[in-house]
């Protein structure tokens, strides 16, 4: 009978964590101003855009990378003044001690100035990044 029990809680904790999962992958959580960071095109190897840049930290072996890769072009390309900058984080290992990339893809979402405004952790969900988009066009100037 204990072994049905390890069984049921086993199966419960997974539930929960995929749960938790599903609701946070792909939100857009917005940088507190103590740990925003600044990025420039010479450091990242591109140039920025004018008005914002999805710094995109990929792995070779990743589904929901190339998922997120393909939605970050398709809005970088459709809005004037965006980049999309794709990293593969074995190859940059200095930026993900740097922002703390525990997962791929995390996409870093930097305003004009190339400071961090954004960091979204998992499959980016177009919403998400168009709203964080909309949120960073309407802060006002620093």
């Amino acid at each position: 009978m204990t072994g049905v029990w390890i069984v049921l809680g086993a199966l419960a904790l997974a539930l929960a964590f995929g749960g938790y999962r599903q609701l946070s992958d792909g939100r857009a959580k917005v940088e507190r101003a103590g740990r925003q960071a600044h990025l420039d095109a010479a450091r990242l190897g591109d140039d920025l855009g004018e008005q914002a840049t999805f710094v995109q930290f990929s792995a070779a072996v990743c589904a929901p990378c190339r998922t997120t890769h393909r939605l970050l072009s398709e809005v970088a390309a459709e809005e004037p003044g965006l980049a999309h900058i794709d990293i593969f984080a074995e190859t940059r290992l200095d930026l993900v001690d740097e922002f703390g990339i525990t997962r791929t893809p995390t996409v870093l979402l930097l305003d004009g100035a190339g400071v961090v405004r954004h960091r979204i952790v998992g499959a980016a969900r177009k919403s998400e990044v168009l709203g964080a988009l909309q949120q960073l066009s309407s802060r006002p100037a620093a």
